[in-house]
């Protein structure tokens, strides 16, 4: 159940709707200040506790960045790492799922792919 409606957590959810990419915690409240000037690292985990626990987000654990967000809802996909602006995209669909990833005897439940390179912005 969400607690009271709040400027912080609007913020957070505009935020998330704008980028629409999973997201840390650092850039969450670089861009988080832009329109609630008092935003601090505790409202910010609050609040993704919060939006986690009611099911709007949830965490992915990036290799590089660690613990990122994103809304859920989205369906199975992968992430792109750009090393340039360092910035973490979605990638739709799953190329996995066309092939037999796992040898004989085994199941696979979940899985995660993180690939990395240059975004279409960065390689202009």
């Amino acid at each position: 159940m969400m607690k009271r409606k709040t400027s912080q957590r609007v913020a957070i959810k505009q935020i998330f709707r704008r980028e629409n990419r999973p997201l840390g915690v650092e850039e969450i409240l670089k861009a988080g200040r832009e329109i609630v000037e008092s935003l601090n690292q505790a409202t910010v985990y609050r609040n993704l506790k919060l939006l986690v626990e009611n099911g709007w987000l949830k965490p992915i654990s990036h290799p590089v960045h660690g613990i990122l967000y994103e809304q859920t809802g989205r369906g199975h996909h992968h992430h792109f790492h750009c090393r340039i602006c360092d910035r973490v995209f979605e990638l739709p669909g799953c190329l996995l799922s066309e092939i037999k990833t796992v040898p004989e005897g085994f199941v696979t439940e979940k899985h995660e792919i993180f690939l990395s390179g240059i975004c279409p912005a960065c390689t202009e």
